[in-house]
């Protein structure tokens, strides 16, 4: 059973120490400041190579936990406005994990790509404490100010779209937001006609770009782009997507939707399962910009949707219409102006 609910997942994710409680059979605690990752709705903390005086396995902590398991990791977040001030307390049993177990290897994995340091240090020949939450209490304001002032109207003024991201993670948390954001766009009779298709690893992301290149390279000398041309907008859109942490691919899924006797009706009903994909993009769009995330809208899939189908083995009921890239942008892209609402209104009786 998850104990840390979204936001305290995501408040644990960004904080960079915690404090572990620990006390002997006798009682008597000690507390030390620790580098931790939550993953797989654990917290696992490295024994690392900083200079000890003892040998990691006679640190105070590690006896402590293997006379009491019971302990707390306290991950809190200072701020000289006191209004911002929060913490979360995590009560649970922990216990070490070796060497060589898949779950110590997918730790490892998880505290290198948080802290950079450890890409160099030999934490994978170390054994990892890991905490299994049992309980979390909190206090005062989890999430940042500037997150929690944005209303509607100013995030949907502050969204905009990103070709280039950074290498920064987007945190699994996040991710699971916006897929739920996604889930509660409004659709014809309720039926939620669309499913998601979530792509974090670069072999998948990069297998799919190379699929739809023929595509892309077709359209673009149908528009009789020269050669040169060709090879640098072909680049740019593989790397966009190649580059994205994550993407997500938006696909009609027409199975469940009503059926009428006549087309013009069946066509009309599909019509509006592509009005609510649209929808469910925009949720996912403005729920990434209000956790501080960026966010691109590629179009590719739609041109090519049995390619996308075949090259990540999808079920061939799927059709692949937008594609929604999401991270940290490398840089900041040039705003298009907007039409005035006088101009885009063409009745207002």
């Amino acid at each position: 059973m998850r104990v840390l609910t979204a936001e305290e997942r995501a408040f644990v994710q960004a904080q960079r120490v915690a404090h572990l409680s620990t006390s002997s059979a006798e009682g008597v605690p000690a507390v030390v400041p620790v580098c931790f990752v939550y993953h797989d709705d654990c917290f696992y903390s490295p024994l690392d190579e900083k200079p000890k005086s003892v040998d990691v396995m006679n640190l105070r902590r590690v006896r402590n936990i293997a006379d009491n398991p019971k302990v707390a990791l306290v991950v809190d977040r200072y701020t000289e406005d006191w209004e911002e001030l929060g913490y979360l307390t995590v009560r649970g049993a922990a216990s070490l994990v070796v060497p060589g177990e898949a779950e110590h290897l997918a730790a490892v994995a998880a505290l290198r790509q948080k802290y950079s340091q450890y890409r160099t240090m030999s934490i994978h020949e170390r054994p990892l404490i890991r905490i299994v939450p049992a309980k979390a209490s909190r206090w005062g304001t989890l999430l940042p100010e500037e997150r929690r002032s944005l209303d509607l109207p100013a995030l949907m003024r502050g969204r905009r779209s990103v070709r280039q991201y950074t290498p920064q993670p987007v945190l699994p948390e996040h991710v699971e937001a916006i897929l739920e954001a996604g889930r509660w766009a409004p659709s014809p009779h309720g039926r939620q006609p669309w499913r998601f298709v979530v792509l974090t690893r670069e072999e998948r992301k990069r297998r799919l770009a190379d699929a739809m290149a023929e595509g892309w390279t077709r359209h673009l000398e149908m528009d009789n782009q020269s050669s040169e041309i060709i090879v640098i907008r072909l680049s740019k859109g593989r790397q966009r997507l190649i580059d994205a942490p994550v993407a997500v691919i938006l696909c009609l899924y027409l199975a469940d939707l009503d059926r009428y006797p006549d087309a013009a009706r069946q066509e009309a009903e599909a019509t509006m399962a592509i009005q609510s994909l649209g929808a469910a993009a925009q949720n996912m769009l403005l729920t990434a910009h209000s956790l501080g995330l960026d966010g691109g809208w590629m179009c590719a899939p739609l041109f090519c949707p049995a390619v996308v189908c075949e090259a990540l083995g999808l079920n061939p009921d799927l059709i692949p219409h937008a594609l929604l890239t999401f991270g940290y942008a490398a840089a900041d892209p040039k705003r298009r102006d907007r039409l005035t609402v006088e101009e885009l209104t063409e009745l207002y009786d």
